[in-house]
């Protein structure tokens, strides 16, 4: 079995968490675009964290990163 027919196999289950990550990591960034407050760091930090750091990244933005008044 190569490597395409893993993925046409496997698509309904990889299809909703790419689409789940895809949507988190678009909110992490607009919420950073928006506020100018943040925990630690600075702006570039957490659009770095978010983008390279997939799935996680978001998270820990959304749980690390918010400054207190949003």
């Amino acid at each position: 079995m190569n490597n395409f027919d893993f993925l046409k196999e496997n698509l309904p289950i990889f299809l909703p968490l790419i689409i789940l990550e895809l949507l988190l990591m678009i909110t992490a960034v607009w919420h950073i675009l928006k506020h100018p407050n943040y925990r630690f760091g600075n702006k570039v930090l957490w659009l770095f964290v978010v983008v390279v750091i997939q799935i996680i990244g978001p998270v820990v933005y959304f749980v690390f990163g918010r400054g207190e008044n949003e």
